[in-house]
């Protein structure tokens, strides 16, 4: 392990996804290769996936359901499996009947106990998330936000897509900044916290509309924890961030990449070969040392 300056911090972006794992502690990032013996008695595992885009058929990837299928069978193989999954967004593609039915059942396939998401804006554009919720919105408040607690970790799930088609950014909303404050509120500085929503939080690029635009009072809320993970989607490529004691980390898509920020007209779905998509593709593990309690993950590729 080692404390990074900028120009390791930026060297091991590089290695991102490709056996990695970052432990956050106290706001410090570090990072080590991914070897034997990573979990130990007592851990606590889960996993994120995001942006399935059940429907999407076009050319940068015309079987998004197989790729779903590749990811959780991926999951379904860990040798310790994850007692959670985190699905960050972007369920489904156009937002239909049959696309939700479809990846509703898809999901299932998933030999972890407990499954919770949050919409993308894809899932929620037509009908302000109304057949999202009647699909996954059981046990939730509000548009879908929600908390709950699982070895000592406090999970908070935020809905940022619902204003999404009027301004082309994310937004959480008074009442749900009120919420989150609320549920805040009787947490001690030292419960580790993990807020998972579709939109990044911080700003990766706001001409993109990558950005939340209140997104820094929510993190207002959150930046006396000691250790804050802010998980989410919708960029379709891995980025780290840390502030203070809050880490930010973009995950893969399990459908297609998008290009890295500015380096292309806007966003949308990048075109590769065949043989090369599923190594653009990917998911996160996410394991919270006992001994410790630093957060590790990895994100690793398809292909």
């Amino acid at each position: 392990m080692f404390e990074t300056d900028r120009r390791g911090f930026m060297r091991c972006l590089a290695w991102a996804g490709t056996g990695v794992v970052w432990t956050v502690s106290g706001g410090v990032l570090s990072s080590c290769a991914l070897g034997k013996g990573l979990l130990s008695a007592g851990d606590f595992h889960f996993v994120q996936i995001s942006d399935t885009h059940i429907g999407f058929d076009k050319e940068a990837n015309p079987d998004t359901l197989g790729t779903a299928r590749a990811a959780i069978a991926r999951v379904n193989a860990l040798p310790v499996q994850p007692e959670l999954v985190l699905h960050t967004g972007d369920l489904t593609h156009s937002q239909k009947a049959a696309e939700f039915d479809t990846v509703a059942g898809v999901l299932q396939e998933l030999h972890a106990p407990a499954l919770f998401t949050v919409p993308g804006e894809h899932d929620v554009f037509d009908d302000d998330g109304k057949l999202y919720l009647s699909h996954f919105g059981r046990g939730t408040l509000g548009d879908g936000w929600r908390s709950f607690d699982s070895h000592g970790v406090h999970f908070v799930g935020l809905i940022n897509v619902m204003a999404f088609k009027n301004g082309g950014a994310g937004a959480l909303g008074e009442a749900q900044l009120a919420w989150l404050e609320k549920d805040l509120a009787p947490l001690s500085d030292s419960t580790p916290v993990v807020v998972y929503t579709h939109i990044p939080l911080w700003a990766v690029y706001p001409e993109w509309g990558w950005v939340t635009r209140d997104g820094e009072r929510a993190l207002g809320f959150l930046r006396r924890f000691g250790s804050v993970t802010v998980l989410n989607g919708h960029i379709h490529q891995v980025l780290q961030k840390v502030e203070g004691n809050v880490t930010f980390h973009t995950a893969y898509s399990t459908a297609y990449p998008q290009p890295a920020p500015g380096t292309a007209p806007g966003p949308g779905p990048l075109k590769f070969p065949a043989s090369e998509l599923r190594t653009h593709l990917g998911l996160r593990e996410l394991t919270f040392r006992a001994n410790d309690g630093a957060l590790a993950i990895v994100d690793s590729k398809l292909g």
